[in-house]
């Protein structure tokens, strides 16, 4: 089982934090701390239960090692959710109807390789929800304790009974290798992914206190040969939801499966949507460099890091990408007063959607002549901002990020949808239904929210 107690020791500046009886606020021993390097992850649950670290300064600089998520958790029969992220931190100042930007400063894949691919179900093996509530089939334990022996789509045994218990299998597998100097990859055959799984966590590079087996152990090895891009992200980053959750159900589209669910996650659609902070959202310009701006739902935030990428596609088509183990460092900034239903992104500028890209000086120019000629005389100062949508698909997800960028901004709805039509954007992020609305934002609405300086700074406006 994952570690989830507070460590000290992985900060000789930091104390363990606890929790009232209710699981709502943090408390410590100590003061603030400016720096915190996170090793401990929550064997797939997110939600006040969980012990939060810190608390980090505001302004304070965050560094955490991830395991993979997706396939590792998945064929891990004690994981209750699908993914392994680290324990939430507790953030200085950070109160509900607040946001937290965190600010990506430096992200580093660690894995030599993974695997990945089209997933199916092995029914019988679980209560409704294979990522939340799997059983061994032979001997009925819930959660049961596992270990791998050998190689292949059977080495995952349980360990009280000894009977092969994976929930999962590849429709269609690949194995992949990195080259993170030079960031490319290149899937292999089928003779050197079982050589892999002979060293499977080695090559996963998996944390020492990740309780995750490693995919590499089933040595699925359908396309070789196919050489890809590395740019890297995390899948799953934000703040901790005002109730328990699975890790991986943190968003609208895979929480969806929690409503009415046959097990002891189940909730209604509107308490879903009410605890939910959308972190788990697989969108692949979360990287280096970008600023993510997430609610804040319980007191001290609990922001938390995982399921990094090397790579990935608009949309993750294959319902998984490339999952590996990394080091991020973030840096932390509370924004009063600015409450959120789900994240807002600044991303990269070679990110952004063409149209909703800051116009260069020369741009600006002929736009002021233009305007002269015709009268116009006042002309918006504008920047870039971008609302993620979620829904159980991606119709619902769009009109969602339309209605939170409309209610956040202040906009009326029809004028959203004329922004992000004309200098904006909607782009898939996940299928069944994570999207990105992006349009540019006049800026005294940025500052009037509370993220004009940022979006000024991230883009030398």
């Amino acid at each position: 089982m994952a570690n989830t107690t507070a460590n000290p020791s992985l900060n000789p500046d930091a104390s363990a934090a606890t929790h009232t009886p209710d699981g709502a606020t943090p408390r410590t021993t100590q003061g603030a701390v400016p720096r915190l390097r996170v090793d401990t992850y929550t064997n797939g649950l997110l939600g006040p239960s969980q012990p939060m670290l810190g608390p980090l300064a505001n302004g304070g600089t965050l560094i955490a090692g991830t395991p993979p998520g997706c396939w590792g958790p998945m064929i891990t029969p004690a994981f209750e959710g699908g993914h392994e992220v680290t324990q939430p931190v507790a953030i200085e100042g950070a109160e509900i109807g607040d946001a937290v930007a965190l600010t990506i400063q430096r992200l580093r894949v660690t894995s030599t390789a993974t695997s990945s691919g089209v997933m199916e179900f092995v029914e019988g093996r679980y209560h409704g929800d294979p990522f939340v509530a799997k059983f061994c089939a032979s001997c009925g334990t819930e959660h049961p304790a596992s270990h791998v022996d050998g190689i292949g789509a059977d080495a995952i045994r349980c360990s009280q009974c000894g009977a092969e218990v994976n929930a999962f299998r590849f429709r269609h597998g690949y194995v992949i290798v990195f080259d993170e100097a030079s960031q490319v990859s290149l899937t292999v055959n089928q003779d050197i992914a079982d050589r892999l799984a002979g060293k499977a966590s080695l090559m996963s590079a998996l944390p020492e206190l990740a309780a995750q087996h490693s995919i590499l152990s089933l040595a699925r090895a359908d396309m070789p040969g196919v050489a890809a891009p590395m740019r890297p992200f995390l899948g799953n980053i934000g703040t901790t939801p005002s109730r328990d959750l699975p890790d991986s159900h943190n968003c609208a589209d895979f929480g969806q499966y929690l409503v009415g669910a046959p097990h002891r996650y189940a909730l209604t659609r509107d308490e879903l949507h009410a605890a939910k902070t959308d972190g788990h959202m697989d969108t692949n310009s979360v990287r280096e460099g970008a600023i993510l701006i997430c609610p804040v739902k319980v007191p001290g935030a609990g922001v938390y890091l995982g399921d990094m990428h090397a790579q990935q596609g608009n949309g993750e088509i294959a319902g998984h990408a490339t999952d590996v183990s990394g080091e991020t460092e973030v840096t932390v900034e509370v924004i009063k007063h600015l409450k959120l239903e789900g994240p807002i992104l600044l991303q990269n500028l070679d990110d952004l959607p063409p149209m909703a890209r800051p116009m260069t000086a020369e741009q600006r120019q002929k736009v002021a002549e233009l305007g002269a000629r015709w009268g116009q005389h006042e002309i918006e100062e504008t920047g870039p901002i971008t609302f993620i949508g979620s829904g159980e698909n991606l119709n619902a997800a769009v009109e969602n990020g339309l209605r939170r960028a409309a209610q956040v901004t202040g906009l009326q709805y029809e004028e959203v949808l004329n922004r992000a039509t004309i200098n904006g954007s909607i782009d898939i992020s996940r299928l069944p239904g994570t999207i990105r609305v992006t349009f540019l934002c006049p800026l005294e609405i940025l500052d009037r929210i509370g993220i004009g300086h940022l979006v000024r700074e991230k883009y030398a406006l």
